[in-house]
């Protein structure tokens, strides 16, 4: 599995749980988590398509 992989599954898996608690602080910190993650994952997608 690629960090480009990893990445995406790691943004699923944060927006499955923040749909299933009602915790707002957890919610919250998932929705922080989530778009940390797609910052790097398209930081990752754009070196990926900078190289080829």
């Amino acid at each position: 599995m690629t960090r480009l992989q990893d990445l995406e599954d790691q943004i699923e898996r944060a927006e499955r749980l923040e749909r299933s608690i009602g915790d707002m602080l957890t919610i919250e910190r998932l929705r922080q988590f989530a778009a940390e993650c797609r910052r790097e994952a398209e930081r990752l997608s754009h070196r990926r398509h900078r190289a080829a």
